[in-house]
C-alpha cells in the first residue's frame, strides 16, 4: 500500500500519456494550480459524473489558471471515447501499469459486496505553480466534490 502525499510534500512528478497519446508532465505546467485526480474506470456512472461535473465548472478553474487531470488505468483509446461522448474540456492520463496512480497512494484495499481486493480509489489532490501538495481528498464521494475542490483553490489565492 502507497503512501499518500501530505499537504505540504513536493508533488510526486510524472510522465505518462495523456488521451492523445501525447507524454505529460507535471513540470508541463510550471506556474499553474493542477487539480490532478484518480477515478477507476471511463464510463462507470461516479467517474461520469465526476469527469461531467469537472467540466462544467471549468471555465471557473480556467480564470483561476488551474488545469485539471484525469488518471485512470483506462487506455487512450477509452479516453478519447470518454471525452468524445460527455463533450468533456478535461485532460485524462493513462496510466495502465498503476505507477502515477502508486505514487499518489490511489492504489488501495477496497471493498465491494463483502469482497476485498486493490483498486483505484477515487482521490483528488490540490497543487499550487511550485508543485507543493496544498490539499487533498483521499476519499472522494463524486456529488459535490467539484464544487469543492473549486472552493478550496479559491481559499488557496
Amino acid at each position: 500500500m502507497s503512501n499518500i502525499p501530505q499537504i505540504g510534500q513536493l508533488a510526486p512528478n510524472f510522465s505518462t500519456p495523456d488521451q492523445n497519446g501525447n507524454l505529460v508532465t507535471l513540470d508541463d505546467f510550471k506556474g499553474q494550480w493542477i487539480i490532478l485526480y484518480f477515478y477507476p474506470k471511463d464510463g462507470t456512472p461516479g467517474c461520469t459524473t465526476e469527469a461531467k461535473d469537472f467540466t462544467d465548472l471549468y471555465p471557473q478553474f480556467s480564470t483561476l489558471e488551474a488545469k485539471i487531470l484525469g488518471v485512470s488505468p483506462d487506455s487512450g483509446k477509452s479516453h478519447a471515447k470518454f471525452i468524445d461522448k460527455h463533450q468533456l474540456s478535461i485532460i485524462l492520463l493513462t496510466d495502465p501499469e498503476c505507477q502515477l496512480i502508486q505514487a499518489y497512494g490511489a492504489w488501495r484495499l477496497k471493498k465491494f459486496m463483502g469482497r476485498e481486493y486493490m483498486g483505484v480509489v477515487r482521490s483528488t489532490f490540490l497543487i499550487s505553480p511550485e508543485r507543493m501538495i496544498t490539499y487533498t481528498w483521499p476519499n472522494v464521494k463524486t456529488k459535490g466534490h467539484a464544487q469543492q475542490v473549486l472552493t478550496k483553490l479559491q481559499e488557496q489565492l
